[in-house]
């Protein structure tokens, strides 16, 4: 990647970790929330059945959009030298995904692909995955999710060049609107040489089984 884009890229890693520090209301402003809620749907949040549901639903929050509050650069920056020159792309395939969209606030559910040509260093995998889910639990699009894992993957790796795809179905789409159920949405972002390079780009759709038919932030 140029200087430039170096660049651009470390400014929206910085600007996607900024937007999620916000003031949070307290638990007991949360809970009356979730019971004006209950209301605005027409049912009674002070019978039995419902009495419990705002402290539960608070509680699903704190697991839903964890990523609010933990570091994805940070869990990168432990990396390792030792790898007696391999150079080769590294992938984790099939990594659960499981987020909210932020239009409607309804479950994104599906798998992302993540991939990285290494330079000097490489990362533990299950950081890989960890990436993915900090981002994932915050309240997105696919668009932008596809695009913070792949930037922050390359400002802080700084390898040769980071490939990720995202499919997912969006229950938006389909338990709401237009009711288009088995409908899957793919984004893909390429950096480096998965975006220069078309044979380094098709071996790593090869590799995660697409035919190269992948639309996303690079068309």
């Amino acid at each position: 990647m140029s200087t430039a884009a170096q660049s651009q890229t470390k400014q929206a890693v910085a600007k996607a970790n900024d937007e999620s520090k916000v003031q949070r209301p307290n638990r007991t402003e949360a809970e009356e929330a979730v019971r004006t809620l209950i209301r605005w749907a027409g049912d009674d949040p002070t019978r039995e059945g419902l009495l419990g549901t705002p402290d539960r639903v608070v509680r699903s929050y704190d697991e839903f959009f964890a990523g609010y509050h933990e570091d994805p650069v940070g869990m990168l920056e432990r990396t390792f030298e030792e790898i007696d020159g391999y150079d080769e792309m590294v992938v984790l395939r099939d990594i659960r995904l499981e987020s909210h969209c932020e239009h409607h606030m309804v479950p994104i559910i599906g798998k992302a692909h993540v991939a990285y040509l290494p330079g000097k260093r490489v990362v533990g995998i299950s950081k890989l995955a960890r990436v993915v889910e900090v981002y994932a639990k915050r309240l997105q699009i696919q668009e932008k999710l596809t695009a913070q894992v792949a930037n922050t993957l390359q400002a802080v790796l700084q390898p040769r060049g980071v490939a990720v795809v995202m499919e997912a179905a969006h229950q938006c789409m389909t338990t709401r609107g237009v009711h288009k159920h088995g409908v899957t949405m793919v984004t893909s972002r390429m950096l480096g040489a998965f975006r220069d390079d078309p044979r380094t780009r098709q071996e790593f759709l090869s590799m995660i089984g697409s035919s190269g038919g992948v639309r996303g932030m690079d068309d």
